[in-house]
């Protein structure tokens, strides 16, 4: 199968994620290896000078995703243990979950705080967006901060096997430093958070701005 890449409207509609000023080469051939239900592979062939071995690039095209740093009356953080099968490990993480297709991130990331954690939250907050690896995957990681959180049923989807934990910050810095948080997006997230605090930003715990979840 040969045609376009399958284009990213989370990607094509986020002003948080800068362009690259020099237009990409085309490849000369595109296949489609893999389509499931949360991405699609695409192997990716690239003409070559003469002489030259064509390069081939195996692509990871995914809706996107977002990931939610939750912040209780009180200042602590709601998180969540979480079984990840790909690494066969438990991940304290942000809670988080994939857009679907043409879904509002801010609409995405109040559903996934409720279904995973059991909390709603009165203000959810934009803070940024990043590439998770753009090594393999268009994937774009969308940041919020959530606050006036209020207890609501948990909804976990089958086959989810998930542990909410709060904590202080200052647990969640050792939980950083000592190499108890592996993954990336929570990593990337808090650091975002982090920033904007340090110059005078958002994502301050009491008088945040920003819509409703």
């Amino acid at each position: 199968m040969i045609g376009a890449p399958m284009p990213d409207p989370q990607v094509a509609d986020s002003r948080t994620i800068p362009q690259c000023a020099s237009p990409s080469t085309p490849p000369a051939s595109l296949v489609v290896t893999h389509e499931g239900p949360v991405f699609r592979v695409e192997r990716l062939t690239f003409a070559a000078a003469e002489g030259d071995t064509p390069r081939v690039k195996d692509v990871v095209r995914h809706p996107g995703a977002v990931t939610v740093i939750a912040v209780r009356d009180d200042g602590r953080l709601v998180l969540v243990r979480n079984r990840r099968v790909a690494v066969d490990r438990w991940l304290l993480e942000f809670c988080a979950g994939k857009l679907e297709r043409g879904e509002d991130p801010a609409a995405a990331a109040g559903r996934e705080l409720e279904e995973e954690t059991g909390y709603s939250a009165s203000r959810i907050e934009p803070l940024g967006a990043f590439f998770t690896s753009p090594g393999f995957t268009d994937e774009v990681m969308h940041v919020f901060l959530a606050t006036g959180l209020r207890p609501v049923p948990q909804r976990l989807e089958p086959g989810e096997e998930i542990e909410v934990v709060e904590l202080g910050e200052d647990s969640l810095r050792s939980a950083v430093a000592s190499g108890g948080i592996l993954d990336g997006k929570t990593l990337g997230a808090y650091l975002l958070w982090s920033m904007k605090r340090s110059i005078g930003g958002h994502a301050v715990a009491s008088g945040v701005g920003g819509g409703t979840a």
